[in-house]
């Protein structure tokens, strides 16, 4: 995991700085953006928990995102990113919320996107998401470029509020 940890060990001296708190809902990284801020030692001083959505039966159970915010709205994109990173902030209390949706591959998935797609969304003082297109079949290589553009989007807006 040594890729992730330089990463995550920037991101997580920030929140420490900071004082401030992450929570994560991920999907195709299966975990691996957690595993990364967890296993920086003195994680707990910012990291209060995350959650695999790998479907809807997750988000519905895990988030509580009700049917009726999903209306005219699909997984594997930035609105649906967007509303997991707030969701996931509001529920765990934090002032950070990381979401990642995607399709890691070998395949695309149901909604149409290419194998190697994702979109990645932080909420908080700031808010962004953006998506990924990698065009590579290889899900665990995949997993890794998703796992680094999320730190490198979190560390972005984590920066950009402090300015």
């Amino acid at each position: 995991m040594s890729q992730l940890s330089e990463i995550a060990a920037s991101v997580g001296a920030l929140l420490k700085e900071t004082g401030q708190s992450i929570s994560v809902a991920e999907s195709s990284c299966g975990g691996l953006i957690s595993a990364a801020l967890v296993a920086i030692p003195g994680a707990s001083d910012y990291y209060v928990g995350g959650s695999v959505i790998y479907t809807r039966v997750a988000q519905r159970g895990l988030l509580l995102v009700p049917d009726v915010a999903m209306e005219g709205m699909r997984a594997s994109s930035e609105p649906y990113a967007q509303l997991n990173a707030r969701t996931t902030r509001q529920s765990l209390n934090t002032v950070w919320g990381l979401a990642e949706t995607g399709a890691s591959g070998p395949t695309g998935n149901r909604y149409g996107d290419n194998y190697g797609h994702a979109c990645i969304a932080v909420a908080g003082p700031i808010e962004k998401a953006i998506t990924v297109e990698t065009g590579d079949p290889d899900r665990e290589a995949n997993m890794w470029v998703f796992a680094e553009r999320a730190f490198a989007l979190l560390e972005e807006c984590i920066r950009e509020s402090r300015q």
